[in-house]
């Protein structure tokens, strides 16, 4: 099932049923009015938003699929899945353009952008890998991680994503995969990533817990913890996905709770009733201990 919102009164505008199983992951088209949705029935759908209906199918994957993303410039999008691969489609034909393989456990998030690598795809085989999308091959491996890589976020300033694991939070450089720094006070399993336009990044917990970094040092100058909804179980206390809105003022997270919440700047914080955790000598020194 999926839902449908009004941002600003936060009041339900649709619900659309379609998918059989539990619905993993949903893509809006920035050029046509297209949803893409993904499940654990194996499907991908798009769905006309003028209508509400849903206009195309795509089959293929033989497990279920976890994330989806559309390809800004170009009639394509991928799907990653759990049976360990990423496919590449044509949007209007229905056909799968590439088959991506070559990771040894499921597909839980990928990126698609303009530039090469066009795609990248994070497993919980503990790895990332960057796709040349022209010829639908690996382009390079990173194998830096210790756990599975269950988040990734790009950053919309510069040409660099961060990717999240049950180890740490780490930027790369997009071209080469070159690691550029690591972030360790998030000791948790990271479900999601999310970067806004003032290159701040949201990291969401396992465990309910949310850290908020300065993208450039990668000095941690937040800590919160989500607030769960009355009568849920302690276990119901994960941050499972999290997006910025256009302003990047607003951060949205969906929720173990079956709830979905919104975050906003509190315009009367001061220094007093909100003190951040910064020191700029201190991020300084943190960067640079933890750029390898």
């Amino acid at each position: 099932m999926i839902k449908c919102w009004d941002m600003a009164s936060g009041k339900l505008k649709l619900t659309l049923t379609a998918h059989s199983h539990a619905v993993r992951g949903l893509a809006i088209s920035k050029r046509y009015p297209y949803l893409f949705s993904v499940g654990d029935d194996k499907t991908v759908k798009c769905w006309d938003l003028e209508t509400n209906k849903v206009i195309r199918k795509y089959h293929g994957h033989l497990q279920g699929v976890t994330s989806v993303a559309v390809h800004p410039n170009l009639d394509v999008f991928v799907s990653g899945s759990r049976d360990a691969s990423a496919r590449v489609w044509d949007i209007r034909s229905r056909q799968e353009v590439h088959l991506l393989t070559g990771h040894e456990a499921s597909v839980e998030s990928l990126l698609v952008q303009g530039s090469d690598p066009q795609v990248i795809t994070g497993s919980m085989d503990k790895t990332i890998k960057l796709w040349d999308l022209a010829a639908g091959k690996c382009m390079t491996t990173l194998t830096n991680h210790k756990k599975g890589v269950r988040a990734l976020a790009r950053n919309p300033l510069e040409f660099s994503f961060a990717s999240g694991s049950a180890d740490c939070i780490k930027k790369w450089e997009c071209k080469q995969g070159r690691l550029m720094l690591n972030l360790r006070d998030h000791n948790t399993i990271i479900n999601a990533l999310s970067c806004n336009q003032r290159d701040v990044l949201f990291s969401g917990g396992n465990d309910g817990t949310m850290r908020f970094w300065d993208y450039g040092s990668g000095h941690c100058f937040q800590e919160s913890r989500t607030i769960p909804q009355p009568g849920s179980l302690d276990s119901e206390a994960c941050i499972l996905a999290s997006t910025f809105d256009m302003t990047g003022s607003r951060l949205i997270t969906c929720e173990a709770d079956k709830s979905i919440k919104m975050w906003k700047e509190d315009g009367d914080a001061t220094e007093t009733s909100h003190p951040l955790n910064w020191d700029k000598r201190k991020a300084a020194e943190a960067m640079l201990r933890e750029r390898f």
